[in-house]
């Protein structure tokens, strides 16, 4: 996979982006990444990339110019390949588990940081996709989209030592993960659960997956409402609510 990211400040993915399972699935040859400054392809003198909105208002808007003609260089430079060009705005879809794993079956990836109070509406009409990370204001869009890249690439092949780590991730499964435990069996009077010491892996797998609503139910319970339980799971969910 490719990815692109239009920012005014490209140094700032230097160390987030070499690092870690990102760092690793660069040097695997996984993902390619490529920060790149939309001001060089700004038209006039002094490399300007915003100015005042028409009709007033607080703070400066991204001119279209630069970002737009930064789109068109990608794809001059990359003709044959299919784009989602993903403009970080506080005002699009709220990403989620569900979009990453959708972007990480796309090719190549286009990354639009914004930055002042928003961008001249017209570049909306070059893009794909509007993403948000969540309800709140960052001062531009490169944190939100290290977040994005960092979720997909996780995600494409060859990227975790176990491929199971993805499946089992809470949002995967539309539930919060299970309680995990490592060594030592007993910590200062609090002891595993006896169950995952049975060897019996059906009785483990049921554990996991009980522990699991039961996180969700107590943790996230908005994520139940839309979610087609099954047999087992009502029967839990009852014995939850008996039990609160």
């Amino acid at each position: 996979m490719r990815m692109d990211i239009l920012t005014l400040f490209p140094t700032m993915f230097e160390g987030p982006m070499s690092e870690s399972i990102i760092g690793k699935a660069v040097e695997k040859g996984i993902v390619s990444i490529h920060p790149q400054n939309f001001r060089e392809f700004s038209d006039n003198k002094h490399k300007t990339v915003d100015d005042y909105p028409f009709g007033g208002g607080a703070g400066m808007l991204l001119r279209a110019q630069p970002i737009v003609d930064a789109l068109e260089n990608i794809k001059t430079n990359k003709p044959d390949t299919k784009k989602r060009i993903i403009l970080m705005d506080p005002a699009g879809e709220t990403f989620s588990q569900k979009m990453a794993e959708e972007l990480a079956e796309e090719e190549h990836l286009i990354f639009i940081c914004g930055h002042y109070e928003g961008f001249d509406e017209r570049i909306k009409s070059h893009i794909t996709d509007e993403v948000s990370i969540g309800d709140y204001i960052l001062t531009g869009g490169e944190l939100g989209a290290m977040v994005m890249i960092d979720s997909v690439v996780r995600l494409l092949p060859d990227t975790l030592g176990n491929e199971l780590s993805n499946q089992t991730d809470s949002f995967s499964t539309g539930l919060l993960e299970h309680p995990q435990y490592t060594r030592p069996r007993d910590f200062r009077g609090e002891e595993v659960p006896e169950v995952l010491f049975s060897g019996n892996h059906a009785k483990i797998a049921e554990w996991q997956e009980k522990e699991s609503l039961r996180k969700t139910w107590n943790r996230r319970p908005d994520l139940l409402e839309d979610r087609e339980l099954t047999t087992n799971e009502k029967k839990w969910l009852d014995e939850f609510k008996t039990n609160s």
